[in-house]
């Protein structure tokens, strides 16, 4: 049930943001030039600007590039945590066991420390307000001077950063409960499930939130 939920829920998430970039068709003039030769290679151009978005930029404060660093080092984890958590469950049809397993336990503690110490630094910037619900503003009368105008995809941004943090829980304490060992059979077994399935989530939503942040950053 779970590797088939988990491969049904990877095909939809990834159609979607296939759909979305064919709709939606980004900004390569803005970003590579109308004078471009071979336009065919825009999709190489596309990977080399993602990975210069990896890159320390000069104009980044201590806190900045303390906060890059983190992200970075949290982007890595996650992508050994998806590779070792789910290779052998969806592919092989098997558990984790062995070096996947060692990996996988490895990785995972530095992830969750990077992801407590980017939620306390990113949550004022994720916050939402009054101008996300105009139809309330409205009903209560609440004016606003001069809002911020809002980036694309800024609301589903945010909703997912929350959502990320939200699920991040019951992912650690699934894990960490079920190192005790005055929990049963029965309560073990349902740690095992929780883990799975709420990564299962996380990892979608963390795909959705990625995406979003480069295609907010392509269109700045």
């Amino acid at each position: 049930m779970f590797r088939i939920l988990s491969i049904v829920s990877f095909i939809i998430v990834l159609a979607g943001i296939a759909i979305h970039c064919a709709i939606s068709r980004p900004r390569f003039d803005e970003l590579f030039g109308k004078d471009r030769p071979l336009r065919i290679l825009d999709g190489f151009r596309v990977l080399i600007y993602l990975i210069t978005l990896l890159l320390l930029e000069r104009k980044l404060s201590f806190i900045g590039v303390v906060r890059k660093l983190l992200y970075l080092l949290a982007l890595v984890c996650f992508v050994i945590l998806v590779i070792t958590g789910f290779y052998r469950p969806l592919v092989l049809g098997e558990a984790i066991s062995g070096y996947w397993m060692v990996i996988h336990a490895t990785f995972a503690p530095v992830f969750a420390v990077c992801l407590a110490v980017l939620a306390v630094m990113w949550a004022h910037n994720c916050r939402f307000d009054k101008n996300y619900l105009p139809w309330l503003t409205k009903l209560l009368r609440y004016e606003t001077a001069n809002p911020p105008p809002a980036q694309n995809y800024e609301l589903l941004r945010k909703v997912c950063f929350w959502l990320i943090i939200f699920f991040a829980l019951p992912l650690i304490l699934s894990v960490a409960l079920s190192m005790f060992t005055f929990f049963g059979t029965t309560i073990q077994k349902f740690l095992l499930q929780l883990h799975r399935y709420t990564a299962l989530v996380f990892v979608l939503v963390a795909i959705i939130y990625t995406y979003l942040i480069i295609r907010m950053r392509m269109e700045q």
